[in-house]
């Protein structure tokens, strides 16, 4: 596969861009070569600037559920741009998602549009400690909640520690309100709670925690999280960012049987477009401003082309939408696993519904982050450069998981598993 014109772009994007990217992700560090430069996206196909046609399970991180460029969120976005693309004033738009996103999350009564999953996690934050009164935060090893100061923290090695900054910025006063826990280990977050639990303002995980691998929790461990939760009158505060209108009912939290005390929404619910979302019942909205005395605002909250184009990935997400995800899933994991046990490769997928991760190891796929081999980004990026040649797209990283969307069908599957077999052909993993 030719990239030679991508090549060329990023030794200019580099003198004028940080790394060349915006998002540092994105810059292939731990795959091999450059990074792609696309030129335009439709359906489930991006085409790069040399010409080459990917079949992309990226699809922008996860936004992307009915694919690239879909016909008819493109014609509501365009039909409000000739209105306007910025009004930081009230308008309908922003009633009508919020009615559709407290459809599929029925303990939200009440929605604040926010401009990223990153803001809408940060402001979730906040409200929960302006009203609990309290300041520590109780938080995940694995659980990537975006580049919030008190949020970019790793723990120590003990049990369950205050975390330490993971990134120079951040001030150790900022991340000592943090408090650190394995995944999966109830012992740990009781011993959290026997500790500091009338100072714990809110328990923030991702219930499907999918930004470092797809690490499926039990519903006993979530459970746990909010008995806990309500014996110190504390929040539980879901980050389905990526998770969000995935799954049939809108909210894993209905799959795990665990209602949370505030939600926080991302990529889906823009459908391409900036837009993240936190909501919860009337009694925690209330503190915040211009109800109440928690502050936070924004100058493209409630964007009217990012309300369009949210309201209209929701409306094509029906029964028959999910319905033929999940069909797309089954047939995915189903070859692909054959193949990854065809020629022994040390790798097993992982999937719910519309999202998958190839888990390193032949041993039980991870549930924690610790669980991860050291070694896994080494195998992948090979495979990634093998399937990339066959043009197939794949994230640049071992860690960030696939998406299928509703613009794939039975033959991408297919010519995927062909390719995937023939890569680790190609890689002698017979």
């Amino acid at each position: 596969m030719d990239r030679t014109k991508s090549d060329t772009m990023h030794s200019i994007a580099v003198e004028h861009l940080v790394g060349g990217v915006n998002s540092p992700v994105r810059a292939f560090k731990s795959v091999h070569g450059n990074p792609i430069y696309f030129e335009k996206a439709s359906g489930a196909h991006v085409t790069d600037i040399d010409g080459n046609v990917l079949v992309d399970f990226v699809q922008s991180w996860g936004p992307l559920i009915h694919g690239h460029s879909h016909p008819k969120i493109i014609e509501a976005v365009h039909e409000k741009m000739l209105n306007g693309t910025s009004f930081g004033a009230p308008h309908l738009g922003e009633i009508e998602l919020a009615k559709k996103v407290k459809k599929r999350f029925g303990h939200m009564d009440k929605v604040r549009f926010v401009s990223s999953g990153t803001e809408a996690v940060m402001s979730a934050v906040r409200l929960a400690r302006g009203y609990t009164g309290r300041d520590l935060l109780v938080k995940f090893e694995g659980c990537y909640h975006g580049h919030v100061d008190s949020l970019m923290v790793s723990s120590g090695s003990g049990l369950a520690t205050f975390g330490i900054a993971s990134s120079p910025g951040i001030p150790n006063d900022t991340v000592a309100t943090t408090l650190i826990c394995p995944l999966d280990d109830i012992e740990a977050v009781e011993f959290l709670f026997r500790e500091h639990g009338q100072e714990i303002a809110a328990v923030v995980i991702e219930p499907l925690p999918a930004n470092n691998g797809l690490l499926i929790q039990r519903n006993e461990y979530l459970s746990r999280l909010r008995q806990l939760c309500d014996e110190s009158d504390s929040l539980l505060i879901f980050d389905e960012v990526i998770s969000g209108f995935r799954f049939k009912n809108g909210s894993y939290s209905d799959i795990c049987g665990v209602t949370p005390d505030i939600t926080a929404l991302g990529k889906v619910i823009g459908g391409g477009l900036p837009v993240g979302a936190y909501g919860a019942r009337d009694e925690i909205m209330q503190h915040l401003s211009p109800l109440g005395p928690v502050y936070q605002a924004g100058t493209l909250s409630g964007n009217p082309l990012a309300m369009a184009a949210g309201a209209k990935t929701l409306d094509l997400l029906d029964e028959d939408a999910y319905d033929y995800l999940e069909q797309l899933g089954a047939i995915m994991e189903e070859r692909v696993q054959s193949v990854l046990e065809k020629h022994n490769f040390p790798m097993r997928l992982v999937r719910m519904e519309s999202l998958f991760w190839f888990s390193p190891g032949n041993a039980e796929p991870a549930i924690r982050a610790d669980q991860i081999p050291k070694d896994a980004g080494t195998l992948y990026a090979d495979v990634h450069r093998e399937l990339l040649s066959r043009g197939y797209m794949l994230a640049p990283s071992a860690y960030e998981i696939g998406f299928l969307s509703t613009s794939h069908n039975e033959s991408h599957i297919l010519g995927f598993v062909e390719a995937l077999d023939d890569s680790l052909t190609h890689l002698d993993w017979s």
